[in-house]
């Protein structure tokens, strides 16, 4: 039962592989970092929460152009399914042009749901979410839908010094023109050294779609994950 759980996500990963080599690169690979804390919730403490930092640049170590601040309060229905409201700022910049100052800012608000399952140690996350989006050229709703993947190799299940897999594909909608907005499609791997601190490293692919036309892009992604521990 493992092996055929470990071929069918080593399958999924490789077919999405081949895709992204198959489409076109927009301005080559660039980095993408991400910062999580977060408060999580259980059964017990059914509140919690979390605050999450990203940028973003074009080159890998350099031509920064994107940076957003977000944070949320969460509520658990049960160990495997939470809802979430969440409030951000995101701000970017002409990658060549940093010093003209932003070129889009926008404040957002969304309501999200995730549940989790499980097929034998292979960990399934659905995460749905519904946003509106303040910008400086305009209002905007999207809709997003993200499944995660996670397969723990030396030990059952994540726990102190667990190697493991993981991939997420999301597709965005709007209800404007073009309707499938984007998506993107992400493996990792990563370490968790403690109970609270977990650090992952991958690539992802995005592929932005307008109305006559669209554009992909590679990054290298590093995940820093901490969960503040309860008392």
């Amino acid at each position: 039962m493992r092996l055929k759980i470990f071929l069918f996500f080593i399958v999924i990963l490789a077919t999405a592989s081949i895709e992204t080599k198959a489409q076109g690169q927009f301005y080559g690979t660039g980095s993408w970092n991400i910062i999580t804390i977060n408060l999580p919730g259980s059964t017990t403490h059914r509140w919690g929460g979390y605050f999450e930092a990203q940028n973003r640049n074009y080159g890998i170590a350099s031509k920064f152009y994107y940076y957003e601040l977000k944070t949320g309060v969460s509520y658990n229905f049960d160990n495997n399914s939470f809802a979430l409201l969440g409030t951000g700022r995101y701000t970017t910049y002409g990658f060549d042009a940093v010093d003209d100052g932003p070129q889009i800012t926008e404040t957002r608000l969304w309501e999200q749901f995730t549940t989790n399952h499980y097929i034998s140690r292979l960990k399934l996350e659905h995460r749905y979410r519904v946003e509106q989006r303040w910008l400086n050229i305009g209002y905007r709703n999207r809709f997003r839908y993200r499944l995660t993947a996670t397969l723990p190799f030396n030990k059952p299940k994540l726990e102190k010094g667990t190697l493991f897999a993981a991939a997420f594909g999301e597709v965005f909608f709007n209800n404007k023109q073009p309707n499938f907005e984007r998506n993107r499609f992400s493996p990792s791997v990563g370490y968790k050294f403690s109970k609270p601190f977990t650090l992952q490293a991958g690539f992802i692919n995005q592929r932005n779609y307008q109305t006559n036309t669209s554009d992909d892009k590679n990054y290298l992604i590093i995940t820093a994950t901490y969960n503040l521990q309860r008392q």
